[in-house]
């Protein structure tokens, strides 16, 4: 047992210390799951294997280069006005607080401020969008990553039968573990991209700034299942509450409500398996886990790298009572 414990502390801290490496490779990995669907369904129509991949490629990069043309400017803006905005909604916080102690609500003694900075979301959310904006500076070592993978993952079943002692139930468990985690990744990638036009769209009719980056980021923070939705949901309306005023910004709150009820408890769990769940406890730890040794990307993918160990490990009987311990009630 103290074996298995050191060799995973050794694992983590080579993975915090190879952050820069581990990230690109990670969403590499990511990418080529939510792109290999089409790929094998054109090698399946006999396109040439290598024609597919250019397909598939040149499709992804029409749609990264779309968000990375229209969202760049909106990062580098905001980020320019970050300091403007973190202090706007400190001030309005510290006279909240204020009416709060002068109408004897709360005892003057307690210093919620001290505790709580509505400025350190929008810290996060700039953290958050830096380091992904330095991530596509990696474009083409992550793209050319995707390439090899897409190459590399039709031949492993010769590879399975060239090693393995069972080749068919090795092939076999190799597909299933494949085809849960393609389920899972191309559905909340699907459902987060219709999650995320849909806020858009309200938030530019509310007239909020930033509407695409916030949509973005949407996308991004919904593949935390409860709690990213959450995240999301601030940044547009800490902003709203600094343009209009508090019924604004009740209102973009109420309009997230609505579109991550529709979204993530009425249509998700209509196409979701129930084996490709998380528990909520699970989903607060690894966000908390991953967060701390990848950082803000960590947090993002922590929720599609512990569904994709739950899978694994439910793949073997001796690892189920792993996954089932993993997975919600």
């Amino acid at each position: 047992v103290l074996l298995v414990f050191a060799s995973f502390v050794i694992i983590i801290a080579g993975m915090k210390a190879a952050e820069s490496i581990v990230i690109p490779f990670l969403l590499a990995a990511f990418i080529s799951i939510v792109v290999s669907p089409p790929y094998f369904w054109l090698k399946s129509k006999n396109v040439p294997g290598p024609l597919a991949i250019i397909i598939v490629i040149f499709t992804f990069l029409i749609f990264i280069g779309g968000i990375g043309v229209v969202v760049g400017t909106s990062v580098n803006d905001f980020t320019t006005k970050l300091p403007l905005y973190e202090a706007k909604i400190n001030s309005q916080f510290h006279g909240l607080m204020d009416w709060l102690t002068s109408s004897g609500m709360i005892e003057k003694e307690i210093k919620i401020d001290e505790v709580f900075k509505p400025s350190s979301i929008f810290k996060l959310i700039g953290d958050i969008l830096n380091q992904v904006s330095s991530l596509l500076s990696n474009g083409f070592l992550i793209l050319l990553t995707v390439v090899f993978m897409l190459v590399d993952i039709s031949s492993l079943p010769v590879k399975f039968k060239k090693f393995s002692k069972s080749p068919d139930q090795a092939i076999a468990r190799f597909q299933s573990i494949t085809e849960n985690i393609n389920k899972y990744m191309g559905l909340k990638t699907i459902l987060n991209l219709c999650n995320a036009i849909l806020a858009t769209i309200f938030l530019s009719i509310m007239g909020v700034d930033y509407f695409l980056l916030w949509g973005l980021l949407a996308f991004l923070l919904n593949y935390i299942p409860t709690i990213g939705s959450f995240f999301a949901l601030v940044p547009p309306a800490l902003l709203a509450l600094i343009q209009f005023g508090f019924i604004e910004a009740i209102i973009v709150v109420i309009g997230f409500v609505v579109i991550n009820t529709l979204i993530g408890n009425i249509i998700e769990p209509r196409f979701m398996g129930k084996g490709l769940g998380l528990s909520t406890l699970v989903v607060f730890l690894s966000l908390l886990f991953w967060g701390w040794v990848l950082g803000p990307i960590g947090m993002l993918l922590s929720v599609p790298l512990t569904i994709t160990i739950k899978i694994i490990l439910d793949s073997t009987d001796e690892t189920r009572w792993l996954a089932v311990l993993l997975g919600p009630e």
